[in-house]
Formats: structure tokens, C-alpha cells, sequence
């Protein structure tokens, strides 16, 4: 493994498990001093924080809900105080529940919304005032919002959202050289995906695609590299369908 400089930092939300453990791990490895945030797992987060050591990555776990402004700043506070101003923000912090939208429970609406918009929104406010220019910044959209499919009204909505924050976002930081981009995956191989599926449903899933598979959390890892490193400096306000070719 190459020798870690640590010269940047990252904050990647809803970090200790799937993706955001995917992308945790890639971005230590491509150099950055990571800040793995985490909701309630805080054992498979410290067990993250103890593996990209080992490696000789300096990362810490921040206990925060995305969805609350003032665990937010300080999620952002703890960040600086440990290892510095942030140059990388991946809001990978999600939710999924598939509910038709007529059975869809007040407090379900209530949590999907909170979680992946506003969790979404709270981190780009406080961004705009504390990240480093010259940053990134990568947002989770879905390809679930192109395939229409019944029981993802909600989530769809969360998602939409989340990709027009991206779009005028990107255009609000003009003059700091900071790009706001978002991948949306197609199905991936994480308990998000997994969870509630039949083993029929998820080889439905699987054949989707023209590469006839179910995505990995590796894939998505390098698509978010790419975007947070310099080979993606003029690639801004867009959205990056990492999906097999499913749409």
C-alpha cells in the first residue's frame, strides 16, 4: 500500500457499513485523513477506525444524525479539531424503505425526508461556510429514480431533492473551485439493497443490467475516487449514473 500523507481530509456520512465503508476505505487509501460518521453503529465504525490505522490512516468515528443541524456542526467541529479544514464531503447517509405511497406512514415520510434530504441539505449549508476551496463534494442520488418502479415514491422524492441541491449547489459556490457532484447507483450488493428481498427478487435485480450483475460497494468507491480527486476537476453540478447500464 502506498505511504499515507494524510494532506487532506474527508467526511463521508453514514460510513461504518456498505458504501460508505466502500468509500471509507478508498479515500484513506487514496491519502485523505477520513472522518467516518456513523448513526448507531459505532462498533462497526471504531472496528473501520481500527482497520485504516492499522494501515497507517489517521480516521475518526463521529457519532452524528445527519438529520439534526446542531449534531451536524458539530460533526463538522470534531472534524477540524481532529484532523482539519475538510476538503471532501460524501453525503452517503440514506435510507430505503419500499412502501406504496398510499400506505406510506407520516413517520416514515418523516424519516426518508430527514435522513437523505434534509441530512443532505445540513451538511452542504454548513460546507459552503467551513470546507476548504478547491474541495469536493459527492452527493447520493439513485438510479431507482429513473426506473419509476412501484413502492419508491418516497424515496424517489428524497432523491430528486438531493439531485437539484446538486445542480444549484454547484452553481452557488462559483469562485471556489469547488465541484458538488452526485453518483446515483444502480442495485448494489449492501444490506440497504438486500434487506427484505427474496433471493428471486435480488436475481431479478441481478439481471437487470446489460452486465448482469448486482453492483459492489468497490464499484461505487472508485466512481466517488474519481469524482474527489484531480482527474474530476471539470466535472461539476452533474450526475453520475453508476449503474451497469441499467438506465
Amino acid at each position: 500500500m502506498n505511504t499515507v500523507k494524510n494532506s487532506q481530509v474527508a467526511i463521508v456520512t453514514g460510513a461504518s457499513r456498505g458504501i460508505g465503508a466502500a468509500v471509507a476505505r478508498r479515500l484513506a487509501n487514496d491519502g485523505f485523513a477520513v472522518a467516518i460518521n456513523y448513526a448507531s453503529s459505532s462498533k462497526e465504525a471504531d472496528a473501520l477506525v481500527a482497520e485504516l490505522a492499522a494501515q497507517g490512516t489517521t480516521a475518526i468515528a463521529i457519532k452524528a444524525d445527519v438529520s439534526n443541524a446542531d449534531e451536524v456542526r458539530a460533526m463538522f467541529d470534531a472534524t477540524e479539531q481532529q484532523l482539519g479544514k475538510i476538503d471532501v464531503l460524501v453525503n452517503n447517509a440514506g435510507v430505503l424503505k419500499t412502501v406504496p405511497l398510499a400506505d406510506t406512514s407520516d413517520a416514515l415520510y418523516d424519516q426518508t425526508f430527514g435522513i437523505n434530504v434534509r441530512g443532505t441539505f445540513n451538511t452542504l449549508r454548513e460546507a459552503a461556510a467551513r470546507m476548504n476551496d478547491g474541495g469536493r463534494i459527492i452527493n447520493f442520488s439513485s438510479t431507482t429514480l429513473a426506473l419509476n418502479m412501484p413502492g419508491y415514491a418516497i424515496y424517489n422524492a428524497t432523491k430528486a431533492a438531493v439531485e437539484a441541491f446538486t445542480h444549484v449547489f454547484a452553481k452557488e459556490l462559483r469562485g471556489r473551485n469547488i465541484t458538488v457532484n452526485a453518483v446515483a447507483p444502480g442495485p448494489i450488493a449492501t444490506s440497504l439493497f438486500l434487506d427484505g428481498k427474496t433471493d428471486e427478487q435480488i436475481q431479478t435485480f441481478a439481471k437487470m443490467p446489460p452486465l448482469q450483475r448486482l453492483g459492489q460497494p468497490e464499484d461505487i468507491a472508485s466512481v466517488v475516487s474519481f469524482l474527489a480527486g484531480p482527474d474530476a476537476g471539470w466535472v461539476n453540478g452533474q450526475i453520475l449514473r453508476a449503474n451497469g447500464g441499467l438506465a
